[in-house]
């Protein structure tokens, strides 16, 4: 809230959000049985649900919005299925998207160890990270040339690495300390390692 305040109305292009769906204390995930998993590999986390106000705020600086978990909230709009071929922690996951009234796909799966490109394996450091084609993939169809982006949840850094591929200027905050070090550390080795193979 306090970095959307510093911006003017419309001021992004587009805001990619993946903010917690539920208000619990921490990341609890069932399997396909409905038991509860521990996923002790990940430092659990405070797990705030957003108010109404976060999303009206997110709504007045940025002219479109895709928003990971946007059913949850009652939000309306488009979808953005995600197909991730997923067991255990699900199948896939929606996100509302405020650029189209239809349901639009992706696949890629993601489903614990393995993944769609396992010669360029991402190393998993967050419960809820995304992959970074998936962020690729909705910059790809979502976004142009020059667009400001915004995401006030970054996580794993998966959106930042993304942007940064795809030549997108990205404004991005985390709450949490720990993850937003290690996010940064990922970023930034992936940043090293593009500019290797670019030279």
């Amino acid at each position: 809230m306090e970095l959307m305040a510093r911006y003017p109305d419309k001021h992004f292009d587009l805001a990619i959000v993946d903010p917690p769906y539920e208000a619990n204390d921490a990341i609890g995930i069932s399997d396909s049985n409905g038991h509860l998993v521990n996923r002790t590999k990940y430092r659990l986390f405070k797990n705030i649900k957003p108010s109404a106000t976060y999303f009206g705020e997110l709504r007045r600086v940025s002219k479109n919005q895709i928003i990971w978990g946007g059913n949850f909230f009652g939000l309306s709009g488009g979808v953005i299925a995600w197909n991730k071929n997923g067991t255990a922690f699900g199948e896939g996951e929606i996100a509302i998207c405020s650029t189209h009234s239809s349901v639009r796909f992706f696949e890629f799966t993601w489903n614990g160890m393995i993944q769609e490109d396992m010669k360029k394996k991402e190393v998993r450091i967050h419960p809820t990270q995304k992959p970074v084609a998936l962020y690729k993939w909705i910059l790809d169809k979502y976004a142009k040339k020059g667009d400001k982006i915004l995401d006030t949840h970054m996580g794993s850094g998966s959106i930042a690495i993304g942007c940064q591929q795809m030549g997108f200027n990205l404004t991005a905050c985390e709450l949490d300390k720990e993850y937003y070090e290690a996010a940064l550390k990922r970023i930034e080795l992936n940043t090293s390692q593009t500019s290797i193979f670019n030279q």
